[in-house]
């Protein structure tokens, strides 16, 4: 007998409950990654994780695998802030601009002995050119997500199983994708 605070879904056992702006869904999480210039999907995943905690790493070995080499930069927000991703960064030598608090946020000292990568990155970001190079995260990243959720109307998956929702994502962004190119050529 399962315990009274045990919960499962017997349509999509691979979906989780994800806290969302109006309460708690049963949910998959979409990644995506953005090329600078044209604002065109490089690469997505989907998955169960109900943060964005290690799921920087996957996504990034996706646009390796696609470029045929690491991106030159990373901006991403404070849900994929990870240590060892930081550090992983460091090491593959992408540019990362990882924020490490939310907007408006102050966060505690960071310990440089435990949490050297992220000791890093914080001053990084509190220069001017750290500040300048990740403000370009919001104009890139989360001007692709409202497109797709305002102009494609996508804003649930409707299929079930993590395969299935990742291949109607991988649908997505290829419609958004060719959308963009179509717009990118007119202005030609």
């Amino acid at each position: 007998m399962p315990d009274d605070k045990d919960q499962s879904n017997v349509t999509d056992p691979q979906s989780r409950i994800m806290k969302m702006a109006d309460g708690f869904q049963q949910c998959y999480n979409g990644q995506l990654a953005v090329d600078g210039e044209f604002q065109r999907i490089v690469a997505n995943r989907q998955d169960n994780n109900p943060n964005d905690n290690g799921c920087l790493l996957p996504l990034l070995n996706e646009v390796k695998d696609i470029l045929g080499g690491d991106s030159h930069q990373c901006l991403t927000d404070v849900g994929y802030r990870k240590e060892d991703d930081l550090q992983a960064l460091e090491i593959r030598g992408i540019n990362g601009c990882v924020s490490l608090r939310r907007e408006g946020k102050k966060t505690t000292e960071i310990d440089a002995n435990r949490y050297p990568a992220t000791a890093r990155m914080d001053e990084k970001l509190a220069t001017a050119t750290g500040q300048s190079v990740y403000a370009r995260r919001k104009h890139l990243v989360e001007a692709v997500n409202g497109w797709i959720k305002q102009i494609l109307c996508f804003r649930q998956v409707s299929l079930r199983g993590l395969d299935a929702v990742q291949g109607e994502w991988d649908l997505v962004c290829l419609s958004l994708n060719l959308r963009r190119m179509s717009s990118l050529m007119r202005l030609t």
